[in-house]
């Protein structure tokens, strides 16, 4: 099989790692409210379930930023995925909800490796003007798991409980892991690196790695805020049903998927610098747009999901050329550079949430506030590479 015919395979199996990192929040979702009473303990604890993979994962996204710049990133996805099958296995016969809480840490750090060896994979696995589109594709892919894979959660737990999301999770570990074992040999090795390029801190004093990977970190981390908050507004103090939120997630992504495919294409047409300016600057006028109407009191969603939508076309526009400009910005060291990248989108979105947490029972504003915020500095973020150009 040439190089050629063997690229949708790679693409399909670098894809499905990252989703599989992905799933380990959303397809367990469903099944924490019925942790105390499966494991003991109480509903705040086991919200730890959710918080200690999220904390494991930012710990995992540089440790193997990390060792990917010194090691094979092949051998190290192999590992990846084999650990996090096996914390993934423990966690289905944790004793108690404390022992998940730990498993889970584990879990959320040994599959982390996927989204840290990804972007060097895309960038050696296609040419410079299609790794881009490639990127876009690979976004597209990833946003159908926060939509999907909490249907599948709500099932597995009816079907037989909460231990099936981990044994799941196991069992596609194995499967993605065998295959990667198997397609090895057609994955892109990476490059040695220069001394003066051996650290995160050579990378952290590139002026332009910093410009782009911020206003990458704060978009995206503006918009996760808003829909991390969206359900407990919503169902609060809106007095909406939960299948609304579903409506604005899915009309949402579907915006992203569109615009996501879109961007590479715009670029070429457009200018890459143009094209990661203007869906930066749709983003903070579509949280300003939202922020208006519900200080004026509207709650309507034929108003706020045509706005959203709006919001995720922004971020489809600049969201997979945007980070694969802060990448290639970052002189071959891609390992540490997604690493660094990631870890700041989970940063910002943690601390984005936890700002606006004691606001929920307010109303949509103060998550359409900390979006507006949050997005405005994405766009001064890229000021000064404009003044500089």
């Amino acid at each position: 099989m040439s190089s050629i015919s063997k690229t949708p395979a790679l693409f399909a199996l670098i894809a499905s790692g990252t989703v599989l990192g992905i799933a380990g929040t959303d397809l367990v979702l469903p099944a924490v409210p019925s942790l105390p009473v499966a494991l003991g303990g109480t509903v705040e604890l086991a919200q730890l379930v959710l918080a200690a993979y999220a904390f494991g994962t930012l710990i995992g996204l540089l440790t193997f930023g990390e060792l990917g710049a010194r090691h094979d990133p092949r051998l190290l996805l192999m590992i990846s995925l084999a650990l996090f099958g096996l914390a993934s296995l423990a966690a289905a016969a944790a004793p108690d909800i404390e022992w998940l809480i730990l498993l889970r840490f584990a879990q959320g750090a040994f599959g982390s490796g996927p989204a840290v060896f990804a972007p060097g994979f895309i960038q050696g696995l296609y040419s410079k003007d299609k790794a881009p589109a490639a990127m876009g594709r690979l976004g597209s892919v990833e946003s159908l798991a926060p939509a999907l894979a909490p249907i599948a959660g709500a099932y597995l737990l009816q079907l037989g409980g909460w231990k099936l999301s981990f044994l799941l999770l196991a069992l596609l570990s194995v499967l993605v892991g065998a295959t990667t074992f198997a397609l090895r040999a057609g994955l892109p090795r990476q490059e040695k690196l220069p001394h003066e390029h051996s650290s995160y801190l050579a990378i952290l004093r590139n002026f332009e790695f910093l410009c782009y990977a911020s206003s990458q970190a704060l978009s995206l981390g503006a918009l996760l805020v808003f829909v991390f908050g969206a359900p407990a507004v919503l169902t609060g103090p809106l007095g909406k049903g939960i299948e609304y939120f579903v409506a604005l997630q899915v009309c949402g992504i579907a915006a992203f998927i569109v615009a996501a495919n879109s961007s590479a294409w715009l670029a070429v047409r457009f200018g890459t610098g143009r094209v990661i300016r203007t869906g930066t600057a749709i983003m903070p006028v579509a949280f300003l747009a939202i922020l208006a109407y519900a200080l004026a009191g509207g709650t309507s969603l034929y108003v706020i999901i045509p706005l959203s939508i709006v919001m995720n076309l922004g971020f489809g526009i600049r969201g997979p050329i945007g980070f694969h400009r802060a990448i290639t910005t970052a002189r071959g060291d891609h390992s540490r550079g997604a690493a660094i990248v990631v870890a700041a989108i989970l940063g910002i979105a943690a601390l984005g949430t936890t700002a606006v947490a004691p606001y929920i029972s307010i109303g949509l504003w103060p998550l359409a506030l900390a979006g507006a915020v949050l997005s405005a500095l994405a766009l001064a973020a890229l000021a000064p590479l404009r003044a500089a150009a």
